[in-house]
C-alpha cells in the first residue's frame, strides 16, 4: 500500500520589496504553523519515507521543519526544480518517477497546483488548500507502482491545516 502526503508550504513573508518570488521566506506565522502541523502528524505517526520539495525558500523551509520534527535526515530532502511554477502534469510526472521502494512520500508545493493535484487524486476534494495544509492520500492495496498514479483514485485519510487547531 502506498501513501502520498501533499503539503502546501506554510505562510510566506511578503514584506521585502524587490525579492524574487522563489526567494520569499516564511513569516512568523508560517514557522509556527509548520512546527504545529509537523508535530500533529508525528503524534499521529504519519511520517513519510521520502520528502520532496519545491526549490522555493518557503517550501524548503516548511519541508525542513517537518523533517526535523520527524527526526529524518535533512540531507535526504529532495529538492525538485520542477515543483515550482509548473503544472499538475509535472507534479504527476515527478511522482511517477519515484522509486517503488518508498511506501509513503511527502511532497511540498504551491497553490493552485497542489490543490488541483489533491482534487484530481481524491474524489471529492474540491477545496483550495490553505497554507501548511496537509492532505494524506492512501492508494489501494494493489497499487504497488508510483508510475501508475494517474490511473488510480486514492482514499482521503487526512485533511488538516493549522486553523483547525486554533
Amino acid at each position: 500500500m502506498k501513501t502520498l502526503y501533499l503539503v502546501r508550504h506554510a505562510k510566506s513573508d511578503w514584506g521585502t520589496n524587490g525579492l524574487a518570488d522563489i526567494d520569499r521566506p516564511l513569516n512568523s506565522r508560517g514557522y509556527r504553523d509548520a512546527y504545529s502541523m509537523s508535530n500533529i502528524l508525528k503524534e499521529k505517526k504519519l511520517m513519510p519515507d521520502l520528502i520532496i520539495s519545491s526549490p522555493a525558500i518557503r517550501a524548503i523551509s516548511t519541508a525542513l521543519i517537518f523533517c526535523r520534527i520527524f527526526k529524518l535526515k535533512t540531507s535526504e530532502v529532495i529538492i525538485n526544480e520542477n515543483l515550482y511554477e509548473t503544472s499538475v502534469n509535472q507534479y504527476i510526472d515527478i511522482i511517477k518517477h519515484i522509486d517503488d521502494q518508498f511506501k509513503s512520500i511527502m511532497l511540498f508545493g504551491h497553490n493552485p497546483i497542489i490543490s488541483d493535484l489533491a482534487s484530481g487524486l481524491i474524489t471529492p476534494l474540491t477545496e483550495n488548500l490553505p497554507t501548511c495544509a496537509t492532505v494524506g492520500i492512501q492508494f489501494p492495496a494493489d497499487f504497488k507502482e508510483w508510475g501508475k498514479i494517474d490511473n488510480t483514485n486514492g482514499k482521503l485519510i487526512l485533511y488538516d491545516f493549522p486553523k483547525n487547531h486554533i
